[in-house]
C-alpha cells in the first residue's frame, strides 16, 4: 500500500471512530437525562424483547451469552428482574415470567429457536403497556428489520411515552427502513436508538448493561456503571 493510500484510510479509520464516538456519547446521555426510575429499596423491570426471525439465527447465541451482564450490571444497584419477550414465524409472540437470576433467563433463551416470519413489533410495544405503568422501568428491543405499518409502530411507542416506559430500540445490521421506524418508536416512547455492527457482541453488551443500571438505579446508577465499564469508549465502537 502507497504512503498517501495509507494515510487516506488512517484517516477514515479515525472518521469512523470520532461518528462513533459521537453517537454513544448522544445514546449515554439521553439515557442518563430519563432521571430514577425505581423507589429506593425497590428492584427495576426490564422488558427485553427479542427479533427472533431467521435473520436473526447467525446471533442468536451471542444474544443468550449477553444477557446475563445485565444482572451482573444489576446488581450493585438494587438488582433487576428481567421478562423475555420474542417473537417468531407466523405469528407467534410470547412473554416469559419475570426472573431474577440469569441462568433461569439463558435457560429460556437457549430454548427459542429462530423461524422464518415478519416482524411483530407492535405487539412487543403494545405487551410492555399492558404490563402497566410503574411496574415496567424500560423496555429493550434488539432486531434487524420492520415489515410493519410504522403509524402502527408509532400509536403503541406514544402510549408508552406517556406511560413513562422508555423503549431502547437496538438495531443489529443498516436496513434504512428499520432504522427510521426503530428512531421514532424511542423519540415517541422517549427512550433511545443505537445502531450496531452484525455479529458485534461487544457492543451490544455494553448497551444492555448501561439500560440495564438505568432500569436498576436511574441516572446515578447509570454515572457509576459508566465509570466501571467506560461506556463511552466500549459502546458500539463500529457503529457508522
Amino acid at each position: 500500500m502507497s504512503k498517501d493510500k495509507a494515510d487516506i484510510a488512517k484517516a477514515t479509520a479515525a472518521n469512523a471512530r470520532i461518528s462513533s464516538r459521537s453517537e454513544i456519547d448522544t445514546f449515554v446521555a439521553t439515557v442518563k437525562s430519563l432521571g430514577p426510575t425505581v423507589s429506593a429499596g425497590g428492584r427495576g423491570r426490564l422488558v427485553f424483547a427479542l427479533d427472533a426471525t431467521m435473520s436473526r439465527q447467525p446471533t442468536w447465541d451471542s444474544a443468550c451469552q449477553l444477557q446475563a451482564d445485565m444482572f451482573v450490571e444489576a446488581a450493585s444497584t438494587g438488582g433487576l428482574d428481567v421478562q423475555l419477550v420474542y417473537y417468531r414465524g407466523l405469528s407467534e409472540c410470547r412473554a416469559s415470567a419475570w426472573v431474577s437470576d440469569p441462568k433461569r433467563l439463558a435457560a429460556l433463551m437457549e430454548r427459542i429457536d429462530c423461524r422464518g416470519g415478519h416482524t411483530q413489533i407492535r405487539k412487543v410495544l403494545q405487551h410492555a403497556v399492558a404490563e402497566g405503568t410503574g411496574k415496567v422501568q424500560a423496555l429493550v428491543f434488539v432486531g434487524d428489520a420492520m415489515e410493519e405499518p410504522i403509524d402502527d409502530l408509532c400509536a403503541a411507542a406514544g402510549e408508552m411515552g406517556l406511560r413513562s416506559i422508555p423503549a431502547f430500540m437496538f438495531q443489529e445490521g443498516d436496513d434504512a427502513i428499520a432504522e427510521r421506524a426503530f428512531r421514532e418508536v424511542a423519540r415517541l416512547s422517549r427512550g433511545a436508538y443505537c445502531r450496531f455492527s452484525v455479529g458485534a457482541a461487544h457492543q451490544l453488551r455494553e448497551l444492555l448493561r448501561a439500560v440495564a443500571a438505568y432500569a436498576a438505579g436511574g441516572r446515578k446508577a447509570l454515572e457509576l456503571a459508566a465509570r466501571k465499564n467506560d461506556s463511552a469508549t466500549l459502546l458500539l465502537k463500529q457503529m457508522s
